[in-house]
C-alpha cells in the first residue's frame, strides 16, 4: 500500500499517542504541516483523529493544554482496509471532504496513510489554494532601541536574520501564500529601508506610508483609511509567524471578527513554591513549583478595513488602543492561537539569539 501514500518511515510523524498532551499535539501538527494526526492507543490501534481545528477549538473553549489528546480527538475517524479500491477511497474523500485517510490492518493498526494528491488523479482533486488576495501592512517605523547598538546604524527591519533581513523573511512568508501587495509604515531611517528595497527590486508591490513622527504600532494606519475594502493583515516588523495565513483569514471571517489577534501559547514553570496569604499575613495555601500557560499577543492581526476609521490622525496610538476602541463600540475581537514554536521574535537580543538558533536547527 505504501506506493499510494507516504512511506512507512513517514507514518510516525502523523501518529500520536492518546495519552500525549494537547500542547505536544499542537507542536506536532505544525511540524507535519498536514493539519491532521491519527491518535493511537496502547496497542497501537487507531483510536481517533486530531486536526489543528480541533486543538484550536479546544483552546478557545477554555480547554487545558495539559489535557490528553484522547480527550480532544474525534473518536470515530474514517479509515479503509488494505483491499479498498482507489475508486472507493476517492469517493470517501469526496463525500466527507477529507484530504487523508488511514489504512488499517485486521488488528486496527495503521499500515499506511493515503493523501488526496496521491489517489486523486482526475478533475475531482482540489486545486491549489487561490492566492491570499489581501494587503499586508508592516509597521516598521520604530527605532528598535532594544536591539542597540545594531539599530544605531541599521533600522530594525534591516537587521539580518540568517542570510536575509528580518523584513524580507516576514514578507517572504506572505509571498508563499500568494500575497503581492505590501505597505511599509516607516519613520526611523526610512531612506535606508527604501534604498535597500530599490536595490533588491522584489517581485511584489511595495508602497510606503511615511510617519513624520513616531505614531506607535497603529497610528500610521490612519493614512490608509479609504484605500482598502474587506480585510487586511497588519504585523510588526520584528515578528516571524509560522502559520497558515489562509486558515487564519478563514477563521477571522467565519467568526465575523472586526479584529483577530494571533496569539502564541507560552508555558512558564516557576521553580519555587508559591505562597498565598490572607490579609493578616497568615499562609493560606502553597503551590509547589507550579506551571502556567498564557496566550500572548504576537503582534500580528487581521483587521476589517472599516476599523481604520477609528484611528486618530497624527496621534501616538497603538493597535491595542484600536482593540479597546473596537470593543467599546461593540465590535468583535477574537484570537487565533498558535504554538510557542510558531512565533519567532527578533525584538530583543535574547529573543533574537533564540530565533537565530531555532532557524539554524
Amino acid at each position: 500500500m505504501t506506493e499510494r501514500g507516504d512511506t512507512m518511515t513517514g507514518l510516525d510523524a502523523l501518529m500520536i499517542d492518546a495519552q500525549r498532551k494537547v500542547l505536544d499535539a499542537l507542536h506536532q501538527l505544525e511540524e507535519t504541516r498536514r493539519k491532521i494526526l491519527f491518535v493511537i492507543d496502547e496497542e497501537q490501534r487507531l483510536a481517533g483523529s486530531l486536526t489543528d481545528g480541533d486543538v484550536r477549538r479546544w483552546i478557545l473553549g477554555g480547554g487545558n493544554l495539559d489535557s490528553v489528546v484522547g480527550d480532544v480527538c474525534n473518536r470515530v475517524p474514517l479509515s479503509v482496509d488494505p483491499h479498498a479500491t482507489l475508486d472507493v477511497i476517492r469517493q470517501l474523500m469526496s463525500t466527507h471532504k477529507i484530504h487523508s485517510v488511514p489504512v488499517l490492518d485486521v488488528q486496527g493498526k495503521i499500515v499506511d496513510i493515503l493523501f488526496q494528491e496521491n489517489v486523486c488523479q482526475d478533475a475531482t482533486i482540489e486545486p491549489h489554494r487561490a492566492p491570499l488576495a489581501m494587503p499586508v501592512v508592516v509597521m516598521a517605523g520604530g527605532k528598535g532601541t532594544r536591539l542597540a547598538p545594531f539599530t544605531s546604524v541599521l533600522p530594525k527591519p534591516l537587521i539580518p536574520v540568517g542570510e536575509k533581513t528580518a523584513i524580507e523573511v516576514i514578507l517572504d512568508s506572505f509571498v508563499e501564500h500568494g500575497v503581492d501587495d505590501f505597505y511599509l509604515s516607516v519613520n526611523y531611517k526610512s531612506k535606508l529601508i527604501q534604498a535597500y528595497f530599490e536595490e533588491l527590486d522584489p517581485p511584489y508591490r511595495l508602497s510606503y506610508v511615511h510617519e513624520d513622527q513616531p505614531l506607535g504600532t497603529g497610528g500610521g494606519l490612519h493614512a490608509l483609511i479609504g484605500r482598502f475594502d474587506g480585510d487586511l493583515i497588519v504585523t510588526n516588523c520584528d515578528v516571524i509567524i509560522k502559520a497558515d495565513y489562509h486558515a487564519l483569514v478563514e477563521h477571522h471571517r467565519d467568526e465575523g471578527n472586526d479584529i483577530t489577534m494571533v496569539v502564541s501559547l507560552r508555558h512558564y514553570d516557576i521553580p519555587y513554591g508559591i505562597c498565598d496569604i490572607v490579609d493578616n499575613g497568615q499562609l493560606c495555601s502553597m503551590r509547589e513549583k507550579p506551571h502556567y500557560n498564557f496566550l500572548v499577543n504576537t503582534g500580528l492581526y487581521v483587521l476589517h478595513a472599516s476599523v481604520l476609521e477609528l484611528i486618530p490622525e497624527n496621534r501616538f496610538y497603538h493597535l491595542t488602543d484600536l482593540i479597546d476602541d473596537v470593543k467599546a463600540q461593540g465590535g468583535r475581537v477574537g484570537v487565533y492561537p498558535i504554538s510557542d514554536k510558531a512565533w519567532l521574535d527578533t525584538g530583543e537580543w535574547q529573543q533574537y539569539c533564540e530565533t537565530m538558533a531555532q532557524l539554524r536547527s
